[in-house]
């Protein structure tokens, strides 16, 4: 059975190492006959959450015009969701965090996702996997609380100038995962 996938990337570096992986990722899904969407984070406008509850109170995700409400039309849609990023100072990039945030709209309105799986693909300069740990464990969080089950993680250490993936098995391994989703 076929699956509606939501790819969110983190990365502004088009092309750039964790644009690689989520692509590799995308191609197994789809020959898997899955449904992908791919959502660059880096390519929108999405504020920061201001808290103000107003969520879906006019019609939209967000009372505050920008891209997530595009966004979140994509997530209630999705049965799962793919975070591929790269490592900023330990965490997500802002651009991604940022309408990660946001998903507190779905909590406010009361309105239940069909996400049942989520996956991470995270790669990044540092050459200790311990330096992903926040990353990771802020991911196994949010899908902890959202009763998400973890269908896969790969995490991609000693890369930084783009294309330095395709020196790695990385690539091979996120498409296998992808084929692996049905």
């Amino acid at each position: 059975m076929s699956k509606n996938i939501l790819v969110l990337t983190g990365s502004p570096r088009k092309g750039g190492n964790s644009d690689l992986l989520a692509d590799a990722f995308v191609a197994g899904a789809k020959r898997a006959g899955n449904t992908v969407t791919k959502y660059t984070t880096a390519d929108k406008n999405i504020k920061g959450c201001t808290a103000c509850n107003a969520c879906f109170s006019k019609g939209t995700a967000c009372v505050f015009h920008d891209d997530f409400n595009e966004l979140a039309t994509l997530v209630e849609k999705a049965e799962m969701i793919v975070f591929a990023t790269p490592l900023y100072w330990f965490s997500f990039p802002a651009q991604l965090k940022a309408a990660i945030d946001k998903f507190y709209s779905f909590f406010v309105a009361k309105r239940e996702l069909k996400i049942a799986q989520c996956v991470l693909l995270v790669c990044g300069e540092d050459d200790k996997e311990s330096s992903f740990a926040g990353l990771v464990k802020s991911y196994e969080l949010v899908a902890n609380y959202l009763n998400w089950k973890d269908a896969g993680q790969i995490i991609v250490t000693s890369v930084n100038e783009k294309s330095d993936i395709i020196k790695t098995d990385a690539l091979q391994r996120a498409e296998k995962l992808g084929e692996g989703i049905s």
